[in-house]
């Protein structure tokens, strides 16, 4: 099987689990449901299968009211924005003014995130003061498209500078490595109290970054000051997590600590930086000579799956998890099938589809 039937047949194996609207968690607009559309919408757009997008389009029309109101989620929690970047192509294809409404409440919550001192994100409006790598993909990516849409030159200056102030926060210098999560009060008990930060490197909030990043730069105008900024510090992560891959070709849950005492490789962090390598070879930022990187992180994932019947297993995926320590995140339950899991490995899939079209096309 290629990379993109790999990616049909995750696609069927949860078409046949859920109706669209049973997606869980069932009726709330969550990035769970979010991350894998977005990979099954990426799916959609290489092969063109019609009911992939309409299982995309069911999933949302069950959670907003006839209004264009989000039904059930956190208002501003960086959780609840990140499938707003399906009203998009929603928008597009179908034309109909409900998207524009359900839109413009994705909007309201954007406007309604609260911010540290120096225009921080909270992750969430009961953790004051916390920003969380996660959050650069659960809202960057939306405000960046909505900036380009909609003219909001302020908007896409936002996008880059809470990239910056990410990495300020939790980039480690000697690794390269971004920690999981940074405390603006100093108070919570994860945070080292000098700098904040949590104490250790997880593998799937750093997966987050680089596809974040990269999908912001889709969208962000050249005239936007500084935006290449955003294609430095997702180069400079790859490259330092490549340091990290594993013989297996797969990551560590927590990723700098392989081999030692009850940590696991996990399947979608590895999925998150596979496609985000592919993507940036593709687009000429990374040498071609991190293909060999790319490369053995789908296989060591590809090796890992499991058939029953026809229904496609991918284990090995940490269930959502907060911050903690090193023994928290190695005694993290795992699913198989799990919709972050199958989101990422959607999101690779698709990504290694398009590198290897892509060398098809530069090879003399």
């Amino acid at each position: 099987m290629n990379a993109l039937e790999y990616a049909r047949a995750a696609c069927e194996t949860m078409m046949r689990r859920y109706a669209a609207p049973e997606l869980p968690p069932v009726g709330r607009f969550h990035y769970h449901q979010g991350v894998f559309l977005s990979g099954m919408y990426e799916t959609w757009k290489l092969c063109r299968e019609e009911k992939y997008f309409t299982y995309m389009k069911d999933w949302v029309d069950s959670v907003f009211d006839h209004d264009g109101r989000i039904l059930k989620g956190v208002h501003a929690d960086l959780d609840d924005i990140q499938p707003g970047i399906l009203l998009f192509p929603l928008l597009d294809r179908t034309g109909d003014p409900f998207y524009s409404k359900c839109l413009e409440s994705v909007w309201q919550e954007v406007k309604d995130i609260p911010v540290n001192a120096e225009g921080g994100y909270w992750h969430k409006t009961t953790l004051k003061d916390q920003m969380w790598l996660d959050g650069l993909y659960m809202a960057g990516p939306f405000c960046a498209e909505y900036a380009a849409r909609f003219h909001r030159p302020q908007l896409s200056d936002t996008v880059v500078w809470q990239a910056k102030l990410m990495a300020k926060k939790t980039r480690d210098a000697r690794t390269g490595l971004w920690y999981h999560a940074w405390d603006g009060t100093g108070t919570t008990p994860w945070a080292d109290s000098v700098t904040g930060c949590s104490h250790e490197f997880w593998g799937r909030s750093m997966g987050w970054v680089p596809v974040a990043l990269l999908n912001d730069l889709d969208y962000l105008d050249e005239t936007v000051e500084d935006r290449m900024a955003l294609r430095d510090l997702a180069v400079d992560l790859l490259r330092s997590l490549c340091r990290f891959q594993s013989e297996d070709g797969r990551w560590y849950q927590v990723v700098d600590k392989g081999g030692q005492p009850d940590n696991w490789l996990e399947n979608s962090c590895s999925c998150l930086y596979v496609a985000a390598l592919c993507k940036a070879m593709r687009l000429g930022f990374m040498p071609a000579e991190y293909a060999e990187n790319a490369r053995r992180g789908y296989d060591g994932v590809i090796r890992s799956l499991t058939f029953d019947g026809d229904d496609l297993l991918v284990g090995n995926v940490c269930i959502g998890t907060g911050v903690g320590d090193y023994a928290f995140y190695c005694a993290r339950p795992v699913n198989v099938n799990d919709l972050h899991g199958v989101g990422a490995f959607l999101l690779m899939c698709t990504e290694m589809e398009r590198f290897q079209m892509y060398l098809e096309t530069v090879r003399p």
